[in-house]
């Protein structure tokens, strides 16, 4: 074999070595740029949400009127767990403070910290890709505590179950780390009874029905 025909050779076969190298350290690149979700995965999410409540009451005990109810801004956390690689269990942590009032007559009735953890089962369409879609249905049970009265001697709130409906996505940025973004419509509903001063207290039907925004990012294990 001349030296030419070796030089060739040798060129020829780094360049095989080579090829299967920078093959190797892409398909390696790209594992650790996202990990897919699979089933028994964990995903811890922290998000900042905003939960604006579509308020809706109905009394027979106060002629006039309406019930308003704040929105409110807080941190929240929230656990998934992937039954299989797109089916997966959400428990969502967060608790809210919103003011009170009725207008028309106006009334002061304070303020009410809710606590309305939530458990929803998804799918996750896409759970081998970067953008991964998902959508989910559920059920919560609304606390509430801390109630001020405000203008009113006494104000208490029913706690109660209520339907949870769902939609977001999460998007990996590297490794087990991704950004979320979700929506979440709640059904809830409760019974606020103010002691005004007169003669028996008013009950008044509440539905809350809040819409909840939420983005923040997530650690997969």
């Amino acid at each position: 074999m001349t030296l030419t025909r070796k030089l060739m050779t040798t060129v020829a076969s780094c360049a095989v070595v080579g090829t299967m190298m920078i093959a190797a350290t892409g398909a390696q690149a790209q594992e650790a740029a996202f990990k897919t979700k699979q089933a028994g995965d964990i995903l811890i999410r922290g998000r900042v949400i905003g939960v604006v409540p579509d308020e809706d009451t109905s009394t027979s005990d106060i002629t006039t009127g309406e019930g308003k109810v704040s929105n409110d801004y807080v941190p929240e956390v929230d656990f998934s767990y992937f039954i299989t690689d797109n089916i997966a269990l959400e428990l969502i942590a967060a608790t809210t403070k919103h003011d009170v009032k009725w207008q028309n007559p106006d009334v002061d009735l304070g303020s009410v910290n809710l606590l309305p953890p939530t458990l929803t089962v998804q799918y996750h369409f896409l759970s081998d890709q970067r953008f991964s879609p998902y959508v989910g249905a559920g059920l919560n049970y609304t606390m509430f505590y801390n109630e001020k009265s405000g203008g009113a001697n006494s104000v208490n709130y029913d706690n109660g179950f209520g339907y949870a409906f769902q939609a977001g996505f999460d998007y990996a940025i590297s490794g087990p780390w991704s950004l979320n973004f979700d929506v979440k419509k709640l059904f809830l509903n409760t019974t606020v009874t103010a002691d005004l001063g007169g003669a028996s207290p008013a009950k008044v039907d509440v539905d809350l029905d809040p819409w909840i925004f939420g983005i923040g990012v997530g650690y997969r294990f």
